[in-house]
């Protein structure tokens, strides 16, 4: 079964970090660009960050960049987001998914089909 797993949300005061991971099994990610994406009450979903299938290219929402970092270790078949400086702003369920490449995440990441169940990341005080 092919499947994409978030993990490492939870509660964190502003100005806190986290660091979510996005784990396949089933299939390598070896050959798919990775990108996050969260999903808010009331909010319509936005695209976060993505990663190439190398690790040579990544991409941010201008509301994470400076803050967030993606990163990947593909022997370990899993994706990382580190996310600092945390705002209240921030709070949402992550998702991460597989794409043929970052281009094809942008693009899509509206429509895309949740995988897994998300991890919930709460910012408060």
């Amino acid at each position: 079964q092919l499947q994409l797993v978030e993990s490492g949300g939870g509660l964190v005061q502003p100005g806190g970090s986290l660091r979510l991971s996005c784990d396949a099994s089933g299939f390598t990610l070896d050959y798919s660009a990775i990108g996050w994406f969260r999903q808010a009450p009331g909010k319509e979903r936005e695209g976060v960050s993505c990663i190439s299938s190398s690790g040579g290219s990544t991409n941010y929402a201008d509301s994470v960049k400076g803050r967030f970092t993606i990163s990947r270790d593909n022997a370990k078949n899993a994706v990382y987001l580190q996310m600092n400086s945390l705002k209240p702003e921030d709070t949402a369920v992550y998702y991460c998914a597989a794409k043929p490449n970052c281009r094809s995440f942008w693009s899509s990441y509206r429509y895309l089909e949740v995988w897994g169940q998300g991890t919930l990341v709460t910012v408060s005080s």
